[in-house]
């Protein structure tokens, strides 16, 4: 299935960047995110980043075909390697399971601020429910995505006090 996500930034990309490779921001999303427990390692000098965020998950509020597939718990680990400011490379794998999520990522100057984009896809190789499974992680992953915006924007409103 394919996604495409933007998200608005009322900073430069610089600016972005510079927060999306701050530990303290990643476990601030994370918490946001209502996180069992997380792990994140943050790896790289100037441009070249990679950032791997190792998070537990509810899966309360699942659909009853989806919790039999990932039990009350999920591990899920994420991978972005940024080789500019500009643009990096994303991984979502749930170990143990038949599925993930892969794409590119790209920050662009937009105005003042700046837009971050996701563009790739989810796929679960499981017969008969990997279509339902791959619409129900585009939607969370997504939501995470809006989750981790409207903690950038609270960031990013302190940074700049």
């Amino acid at each position: 299935m394919r996604i495409r996500h933007e998200l608005q930034y009322a900073a430069t990309p610089a600016e972005v960047y510079e927060m999306r490779a701050d530990p303290a921001f990643r476990a601030r999303v994370c918490e946001a995110m209502d996180t069992v427990r997380h792990d994140i390692a943050i790896d790289g000098v100037d441009d070249s980043l990679t950032v791997t965020v190792d998070m537990v998950q509810h899966t309360k509020g699942m659909p009853s075909f989806a919790k039999k597939v990932v039990g009350d718990e999920t591990r899920v680990i994420q991978t972005e390697r940024w080789e500019t400011v500009e643009s990096g490379h994303i991984e979502v794998e749930i170990p143990g399971k038949p599925g993930h999520i892969r794409g590119t990522l790209s920050l662009t100057a937009e105005g003042e601020g700046s837009v971050y984009c996701f563009d790739g896809e989810a796929k679960i190789s499981i017969p008969l429910i990997g279509g339902k499974l791959e619409g129900l992680i585009e939607k969370l992953f997504t939501e995470g995505m809006d989750t981790e915006q409207r903690v950038a924007a609270e960031w990013l409103a302190g940074v700049r006090r």
